[in-house]
């Protein structure tokens, strides 16, 4: 297996940081009640992931041991900052919706720890495709995670997405289903815990199957008995 492919299924199912590794969740659970919203913030954190990868490849050899991670986090608020002006500007409107967890972005565990795992060990070009795996996995999780809520509690699909896209994405929405109450469970954190949850439990049973289909039988094979009789 290349060392490409094997970056690949990393991020995006062996090791994925919202599935496996279980970091972010504060905003994977606060802010995916919706699609538009899940996309907006994964997209973020997924530019701001692949530019603290190349960022911190490209200094690696140059920043001393002592002082990388504080060195590694001013990189990455700098990121956020410019990634929360550009959203301001030209997305107002999600820039609203995700409020402040778009500048805890600095704190999400996912960034800092491939910086420091993986960007300080690797030359550019792995990092930044590290860094592309690793947000794409994340961001795949918030955007199932946001779709599975927001037709439980909406009957909807990427309602809000003229928040990310502009005016024109407002033909995007689509009505899975009437709802006349909305599914307050859905919306708030205790069902964002139960949906991931499941999500989890999704992927366990597939590994448990995959792994089963690529293991031999270790079933003793059955000996045949003689009878015996008497002549």
């Amino acid at each position: 297996m290349s060392k490409l492919s094997d970056i690949a299924q990393q991020g995006l199912w062996k090791n994925n940081p919202g599935l496996v590794q279980l970091l972010g969740l504060c905003p994977l659970l606060a802010v995916t009640a919706t699609v538009t919203n899940a996309l907006g913030l994964g997209l973020a954190t997924l530019v701001v992931l692949v530019a603290s990868n190349v960022l911190v490849s490209i200094i690696r050899n140059v920043v001393p041991k002592e002082i990388r991670i504080p060195v590694f986090v001013m990189i990455i608020a700098a990121l956020v900052t410019t990634v929360q002006l550009m959203i301001n500007a030209y997305a107002y409107g999600l820039y609203l919706s995700l409020g402040i967890f778009l500048p805890l972005i600095v704190t999400n565990c996912v960034i800092i720890g491939r910086a420091e795992a993986f960007a300080s060990r690797n030359h550019v070009g792995h990092a930044a495709f590290d860094g592309l795996m690793m947000g794409l996995g994340f961001t795949l999780v918030l955007t199932l995670l946001g779709a599975c809520r927001e037709i439980l509690s909406q009957g909807t699909l990427f309602a809000g997405a003229e928040q990310l896209l502009g005016p024109w994405a407002q033909q995007l929405t689509v009505h899975v289903w009437q709802v006349e109450t909305p599914f307050l469970l859905a919306m708030l954190p205790p069902g964002a815990f139960i949906a991931m949850g499941l999500l989890i439990a999704g992927k366990n049973i597939i590994d448990a199957r995959l792994s089963q289909r690529q293991s031999p039988d270790e079933q003793p094979t059955a000996i045949a008995r003689a009878r015996v009789t008497k002549v």
